[in-house]
Order: C-alpha cells, then structure tokens, then sequence
C-alpha cells in the first residue's frame, strides 16, 4: 500500500460484553512503518472512534480492528430475507427486529427475529438454536470465515451466548455501543470493510476504516501457532514463551515498539487476569499492520454472499494462509 495511502493510526480493541476487559491497542504511523505502545483500556465506547480521530490530529484515514463478528451467517440471511448487512443494521432493536438483542430465554423464544441464545446455562442445547433457526446443524451457522481449516479450528457462531469461546454479547454490545452509533453520527467518515468496499479505496475516501479481526486467526500472521496448540494464552508464562516471535516479527517488519511494550510482551503481559486480553490486542494490531503495510492482502471470496451479508476477517485468505509466512 503506497505511503500515501497508509493510515496514519492504527488501532486494535480486544473486546468482551464486560467493559473492564476491553484493551486497545494503538500504534501510529512513523516514516512509513509503525509505531506501538502499551495497550490501554477501551474506555467510553460511545466516544472511542472520535477520540482515536482527535489523537491522528486529523491527519489522515485511521483503521479501527474489533475481535468480534460484524456480519450475519448466510445461512441465517437467507432465511430471515436480509440481502445486505448494511440494510438491517440500523433497524436492529426496532419495529420487526426491536427483540433482536434481547438474548432468548427458553428455546420457544428463539426466531428468526431473536436469534441469540441462551441467556444462562441449564437444559439449553446447541441443537435448539440451530433448530429453532430453521438449519440442519449448529455448523450451518458459521460464517465461511469461521469455519475450520487445516491451521485452526471453528469459531464459535454469532448467535451462541454460552462458555468461555462464545462471542454473541461481545457482538451484541459492539454493534449497539460503537458501530451503529457510529454509522448514524458519521456516515461520510465512517465505513466498515468489506461491506462498503475494498480496504484501499476506502482508506482514500473515509477518515474511519472498521474492520473484523480474530485472535487466532491473527496468531497465524506473526508465526504463531493458534492458542490451545501448544499453549495457553490465559498462563503468564505460556504467553511469556510467545514473546520471542513477537519481537522477532517486529524486528522483521521494522516496527517500533516502546521500551515499555518490549518488557510487557517479556513478561508476557503480566500475571493479571487481563494479560489474556492485553496479549490479544498487540496480536490483532501486529495481523493488522501486517495488511496495512501490504505483507499480508485483503483477498476475501469475490461472492455476493461474503461482501454483503457475512463480512470478513481482515488478513485471512485462501492465498497467504498458514504461519511463517515472510517474504
């Protein structure tokens, strides 16, 4: 991507339903590379892309990566009628859709209309859900950029909202507290890849570029195995045996990282519950510069179906899957 082009922020939020673990990372644009520091808290989501334009001195477009869903599973579109993600977004929580968010309570609560499920754990099944929904199996809710590959397995489907890999209300929340706040307030600004076009032209034409990121899928852009293959990124010193990867990709790529990022990545992020989600927010911003400054591309499946309804993880592609990947 020519410098001139080059998003002059780039920012990542690791993101759950409970706002004490949202972490950010935040790197700015330095001679044509990128500069890192430590992640942050998220804090006001409902301020969060203004202030990350008021701290690029608004001077030029800055690319924004969330680790949740921003997308519908066709499987799901084509039942309910939606032809275009972009369409039914803002009319989410009203009219028709107004119990949209509400997460169903019992299986006869769930429809098309109400599609996330369950709201607590007990006498709930995976096969309600797909049921209720009208697809033959739990699979049929994945998106094509969930499904499973020879380097990862599953995602969890959008509208589950159970156990530890579940990411429905982390969705849930980031639709209503950023993206569509933002899409309302913004909408000559504010953009959201693939669904508004390519990552380049949007770059030139928006001043705030969202896009989807996921953890494991990012650990394969740096060298890194996907968590759960050899490691647990929720032990200290599990994340601690990562960081020699991590500091080498960056040497690779001449990224600048603060003294105080190179000692949190040693120390593998601290021994807090939170270095889980601080680890996760440098990895998504590494998967994310790595595209940004065109080591990794943007291809995406040029179906109707992915562009308009299911969305995209940035960086992923049937072309540069797989870990080591340097030139």
């Amino acid at each position: 991507m020519e410098d001139r082009r080059l998003p002059v922020l780039v920012a990542h939020a690791d993101w759950s339903c409970d706002p004490k673990k949202r972490w950010m990372a935040v790197s700015r644009r330095v001679r044509g590379t990128y500069e890192m520091e430590i992640p942050e808290p998220v804090g006001d989501t409902g301020s969060l892309l203004s202030c990350l334009r008021q701290r690029s001195n608004a001077g030029g477009p800055i690319i924004v990566g969330f680790d949740f869903p921003i997308g519908l599973p066709y499987s799901y579109a084509s039942r309910a009628g939606i032809t275009r993600f972009l369409d039914v977004l803002p009319l989410l929580g009203t009219g028709l859709w107004k119990n949209f968010y509400d997460i169903a309570e019992m299986a006869r609560d769930i429809s098309l209309y109400r599609p996330f499920y369950p709201f607590r754990p007990g006498g709930t099944s995976r096969g309600q859900l797909s049921s209720a929904l009208g697809v033959a199996n739990f699979q049929e809710l994945l998106r094509t950029c969930e499904r499973a590959d020879a380097f990862r397995g599953n995602a969890c489907p959008l509208f589950w909202t159970l156990g530890g890999q579940q990411v429905g209300r982390a969705a849930i929340a980031g639709w209503r507290e950023v993206i569509v706040p933002a899409l309302k307030d913004s909408p000559d600004t504010v953009s959201i890849w693939p669904f508004h076009g390519d990552l380049k032209n949007l770059l030139q034409e928006k001043g705030c570029v969202i896009v989807e990121t996921y953890p494991a899928e990012a650990c394969l852009h740096l060298g890194l195995k996907p968590p759960g293959k050899g490691y647990n990124k929720r032990r200290q010193e599990d994340r601690r045996r990562q960081a020699a990867i991590l500091l080498a990709h960056a040497e690779r790529r001449g990224l600048l990282l603060s003294n105080k990022l190179r000692t949190e990545i040693r120390d593998g992020f601290g021994y807090e519950k939170e270095g889980e989600d601080r680890f996760d927010a440098i990895i998504g911003l590494m998967s994310m510069i790595e595209v940004v400054l065109g080591y990794r591309t943007e291809d995406l499946p040029p179906t109707s179906e992915v562009r308009n309804i299911e969305g995209w993880i940035l960086g992923q592609s049937e072309k540069n899957r797989g870990a080591n990947l340097y030139p």
